[in-house]
């Protein structure tokens, strides 16, 4: 089924699509794009049941590939430059495996074309603490998450999905008891499994073991031509954490495919 996704687009030139992760929304990019957007037309899409973006019953990498081809498609774009960070770097790699062709340049952020282990559980334990009919302020609903989630910047960064509606009454922008069940496969790994020759830069967080060692093989493997970079003092959000020298980082490697 066809979605109108939420975005948000700034700056002009070639195209470049970002894509979130999990819990996420495309908000979460907004200062970091700014430096995009000085050398390129960046969008910022909400994926299907995250941020702004229409609730569905489904979910999984084949609705989300397909997703971003019709934004791409509905936009007129026919070739772009992509990020991805986690889920959102799932998606990236099947596009890329999918439909090579429509890309230009291809950013991972500290995900690997790996199986991972289902691992959110506390995160959603700590969702669904929250009162979300009673609950009367933000600081209450962060005490209730803070029984299942012991990291303040995870409670934070969940928190950007609280908003108040209409009736004053506090309700969740994402699809809860859609994500709760899509959890056990969100960390599978991206099919199909082939070598895709197109410019790729692998971002890690020193500090995350979401992207290890032993996993450079199999980057290798599906993107010959890609690079791997270590941000230093940056774990898995390594775009929030280290904005300058992330964007820094890809900026350079997007440039050097442009004056190719």
């Amino acid at each position: 089924m066809s979605l109108q996704l939420h975005f948000r687009e700034s700056g002009e030139g070639p195209p470049l699509i970002i894509l979130h992760g999990i819990f996420g929304s495309g908000e979460n990019w907004l200062t970091v794009s700014k430096k995009f957007s000085e050398k390129f037309q960046v969008f910022l899409p909400d994926q299907r049941n995250h941020g702004r973006s229409p609730h569905s019953p489904d979910f999984g990498y084949f609705a989300l590939v397909e997703d971003l081809r019709q934004f791409a498609d509905q936009r007129g774009i026919d070739k772009f430059f992509l990020i991805g960070h986690s889920m959102g770097g799932k998606v990236a790699m099947r596009f890329a495996a999918e439909f090579p062709n429509r890309l230009a340049g291809l950013v991972v952020v500290d995900i690997a074309p790996r199986l991972y282990q289902p691992h959110h559980q506390s995160v959603i334990a700590g969702l669904k603490a929250v009162d979300i009919e009673h609950s009367q302020s933000r600081a209450e609903a962060e005490q209730a998450m803070a029984t299942h989630i012991e990291e303040e910047d995870v409670r934070q960064f969940l928190l950007k999905n609280l908003y108040r509606k209409e009736d004053g009454k506090f309700a969740w922008r994402i699809n809860l008891p859609v994500l709760e069940k899509a959890v056990e496969t969100i960390g599978e790994n991206p099919e199909p499994i082939v070598p895709v020759s197109i410019p790729a830069l692998f971002v890690r967080g020193a500090n995350s073991r979401y992207i290890r060692e032993e996993d450079e093989a199999g980057i290798k493997l599906r993107f010959p031509h890609a690079q791997i970079a270590t941000i230093h003092g940056a774990g898995h959000w390594v775009q929030a954490e280290k904005p300058q020298e992330f964007a820094a980082l890809v900026m350079d490697f997007l440039q050097s495919i442009e004056n190719k």
